[in-house]
């Protein structure tokens, strides 16, 4: 019996960007949009807290666009504050590459089990979907819904009791699947 795991966001990711008043690197985000129009040209950004000082800064959503090339939905939720639209942005790798940062997610989603998982079987089947692009280690997910320690874990997979399609030991943030032998 195959069961099925979700990793989910719990709120918006911390960004990781250097602040220019007090040198924190660590930005909050609450889906807050600023958007300023000049004619028929359109600038949004996405506005970030500094979690130290509290300095505002703007992540570059829409630089020097045309207005009509926007969406009016999308320019609706822009203009609402849409805090789904935000998480959406965040999670764009040219949104993340423009504007020269990364995300934190420590503390960020939670893992979805669904109940208990059935640790009297032999063989336990598992699919892992990921709600949102958040990097996390498998074997850490793998201990945390079976209720194993971390190293327990990784000597499963070294022992080749733990055995999955994808890499164990390094971050993921794409589903996958993977088989636990008892």
């Amino acid at each position: 019996m195959l069961e099925n795991w979700v990793v989910m966001p719990t709120c918006l990711p911390l960004v990781l960007r250097r602040c220019h008043v007090c040198a924190s690197e660590r930005f909050r985000t609450h889906g807050k949009f600023r958007v300023n129009a000049n004619h028929k040209l359109i600038d949004v950004w996405l506005l970030a807290l500094c979690a130290t000082c509290g300095e505002t800064t703007k992540l570059t959503v829409l630089e020097r666009t045309n207005v009509r090339s926007v969406r009016p939905g999308t320019l609706d939720r822009m203009h609402d504050n849409d805090p789904a639209l935000a998480a959406e942005l965040l999670q764009e790798p040219a949104m993340l590459r423009r504007n020269r940062i990364a995300l934190d997610w420590t503390g960020a989603w939670r893992l979805d089990t669904g109940g208990p998982v059935g640790t009297d079987r032999e063989v336990i089947d598992v699919s892992v979907r990921f709600a949102a692009r958040i990097p996390v280690r498998p074997v850490r997910l793998i201990a945390q819904g079976c209720g194993l320690a971390r190293a327990e874990a990784e000597r499963l997979v070294e022992a080749g009791k733990l055995v999955s399609a994808v890499r164990l030991t390094g971050k993921l943030s794409g589903d996958f699947t993977f088989t636990l032998k008892r």
